[in-house]
């Protein structure tokens, strides 16, 4: 566990800048470790089940390994946010985020699951309109990553760029941009695409171990990557540049969750979308934030 947050911390000390205003976390590596949250606040709009979320406990994947306990509870109805969830107490902007956890290992209990883990950044403000990037899994599929931003809002439709990805086969499902949840999907190219192909993890499955995720927020750039199992170098999943079209310019808050989804299935099994039948835990090591000032300012 700790060589895996040494390589998170080594490879990216370059975008640090510890500069920050006080409405602003400045760098952190919440380990959850301790009884309670540290950086972060709970944030649930569901059920009040006290079992849904606890920190500090021993991992059932790592026992030597403490970490924050998603479980979502079956009462929750659909929705994002209901579940499990934990927002930062402050605001964060431009920076390297980064996070070790596994996703829900489901698919022999119940393979048509509608649930979601997300690892993410969202705040919406009323003037700039909504900042979010995110890393989601379906566990009814937990070889496929979701990665993207959603912006705008402010007037007219939300905004989505966004990348799918079977990370076992190597398989990049799309790459593209649209307005609205329904909107007309507009497949990416240049250097809004990059990388064009991506080179297969075998065996990889977000629910059979823990893995190390992260992205780099720059203003006119977002870079999503993780750590390779074996080699412990980084794997770049998506190098978004090219057009800021697309890329959150306002602070944000900082946040992972665990829910229930009724419409959304996995690319892989139009049928997942069964409410959960169990508690499911989600297991999170630690997630770290390193900001650094931007350049345009």
């Amino acid at each position: 566990m700790k060589q895996h947050l040494l390589w998170a911390i080594l490879l990216f000390i370059p975008l640090y800048a510890v500069a920050q205003s006080d409405n602003n976390h400045r760098s952190f590596v919440e380990h959850f470790e301790d009884t309670g949250l540290n950086q972060f606040r709970y944030g649930s709009t569901g059920t009040k089940a006290s079992f849904k979320y606890k920190v500090g406990v021993s991992s059932p994947s790592e026992p030597d390994t403490k970490i924050l306990s998603f479980k979502i509870d079956p009462e929750d109805k659909a929705g994002a946010g209901r579940g499990p969830e934990i927002i930062s107490k402050d605001f964060t902007h431009f920076g390297t985020y980064s996070a070790r956890l596994k996703v829900p290992n489901v698919r022999n209990i119940q393979p048509n699951v509608g649930a979601v883990v997300g690892y993410f950044t969202y705040h919406k403000d009323r003037l700039a309109g909504l900042s979010e990037i995110d890393f989601e899994w379906l566990p009814a599929d937990p070889t496929i990553i979701y990665i993207g931003t959603w912006t705008g809002g402010q007037s007219g439709e939300l905004k989505r760029i966004g990348r799918t990805i079977n990370l076992a086969k190597g398989i990049i499902y799309e790459t593209t941009y649209r307005e609205g949840h329904a909107g007309k999907r507009e497949p990416l190219s240049g250097k809004q695409n990059q990388p064009e192909t991506i080179m297969a993890i075998p065996d990889f499955d977000a629910s059979s171990r823990f893995y190390t995720y992260g992205f780099d927020w720059f203003e006119d750039r977002i870079r999503w990557w993780m750590i390779h199992p074996d080699s412990g170098k980084k794997v770049i999943l998506w190098d978004y540049q090219g057009s800021t079209r697309g890329i959150p310019q306002n602070p944000t808050r900082y946040r992972m969750n665990f829910w229930h989804t009724a419409d959304w299935p996995v690319e892989t099994n139009s049928l997942s979308i069964e409410k959960p039948l169990q508690p499911y835990e989600l297991e999170v090591d630690w997630m770290s934030y390193h900001p650094y000032k931007s350049t345009l300012q």
